[in-house]
């Protein structure tokens, strides 16, 4: 068989010999014409990231000590009260509308049914009072959850090895009743139980909290990812065994539709999903389903995987940073819980 000698393209030498060979090509339309220059990339742009649409978690401790490192989050502390308050301010100051407070409760407070939880007095209480009186003008999201109080690390209280669902809520209802009343502007169940967001709506609109927001956890998946976030939080040592009786499965998606239908007939006024990047998929479906408020958790693992990388000098740290959270809008997310927060709104800032 005779073997085809191909020929290269001859390269253009002058413009006009380009557009001779741009129309030999067929080129008519040239989807590098809008990229050629920084301005004419800007006008184009699809999707923009703004400190509009941050929201930053903080982690909180109950001691004399400003600041903890957490181990597995280079760059993230645990905080007093007196710091997450300066902390607070600082957000306001960067333009970043809520924070979310996550605690890290004493050993000795933790007990099987999570009771610490329902103290008026507790860190989280303390903390979110201080911090609206400080700074008003900041939202603070609070999640309702057990895992910080359990003494065996679970969301909600168990028989044996299994997590009670309905008692699970009562206890959940109480902690949101108690958050509320300390000053939180929204209330997010994380613990993935079912029934929970129609009984905290009921309670909260029954104390006189009609105002209070609902962000529901509504596609929780039990995810590799939570590790760094649970040793923060001191609940690494204390799990006993898993959460996917009642976190989601990570192959599933048509069930995600379902849980955050679920939650927003039952007075959802935001919905999250979480974690974040692994799930872009999601985030998509339910904002194209839904078009109801939409937010995704960049978690700690993944904020963890990319901070690795930026100390080894395997990438752009503040580039990654900023791919990343870009993605979010990408996916059609109206904003992210991200540990990144102030120091994309101090990059955003500066231009």
């Amino acid at each position: 068989m005779e073997s085809r000698v191909v020929r290269p393209f001859p390269a253009p030498q002058s413009r006009q010999d380009e557009a001779h060979a741009a129309s030999s090509l067929g080129l008519t339309r040239r989807m590098r014409r809008n990229r050629k220059a920084e301005w004419s990339r800007r006008l184009v742009r699809e999707a923009a990231l703004t400190t509009d649409d941050l929201i930053w978690p903080i982690f909180l401790m109950d001691t004399p000590e400003a600041r903890s490192p957490v181990e597995w989050m280079p760059g993230v502390d645990r905080l007093n009260i007196d710091e997450a308050v300066r902390q607070a301010a600082e957000a306001a100051a960067l333009g970043i509308p809520a924070i979310a407070p996550f605690p890290y409760v004493d050993k000795a407070l933790r007990d099987p049914t999570g009771s610490e939880a329902l103290n008026t007095n507790n860190l989280m209480c303390r903390a979110v009072r201080a911090i609206k009186a400080a700074v008003p003008q900041i939202g603070i999201i609070c999640d309702a959850a057990l895992d910080p109080y359990t003494s065996h690390g679970h969301d909600g209280v168990m028989d044996g090895e299994r997590v009670l669902n309905d008692a699970s809520v009562a206890i959940l209802v109480q902690q949101a009743q108690a958050l509320a009343d300390a000053g939180a502007d929204v209330i997010a169940p994380s613990d993935m139980m079912d029934g929970r967001v129609g009984a905290i709506r009921a309670a909260l609109d029954g104390d006189g909290h009609e105002d209070v927001q609902i962000m529901a956890y509504a596609a929780k998946y039990a995810s590799a990812f939570y590790g760094p976030f649970r040793d923060a939080i001191g609940t690494n040592a204390t799990l006993v065994g898993d959460k996917r009786t009642y976190q989601m499965d990570p192959a599933n998606s048509d069930e995600a539709i379902a849980e955050v239908m679920l939650d927003l007939e039952e007075g959802a006024d935001m919905v999250m999903i979480k974690p974040g990047l692994p799930y872009l998929d999601i985030v998509a479906r339910v904002k194209d389903h839904f078009r109801v408020p939409t937010f995704a958790y960049q978690v700690s693992g993944e904020y963890a995987m990319i901070m690795a990388a930026a100390n080894n000098g395997w990438l752009d740290g503040d580039k990654a940073m900023l791919e990343s959270l870009l993605a979010f809008k990408r996916a059609g997310a109206d904003g992210v819980l991200t540990y990144f927060a102030p120091r994309v709104a101090k990059k955003l800032k500066a231009g």
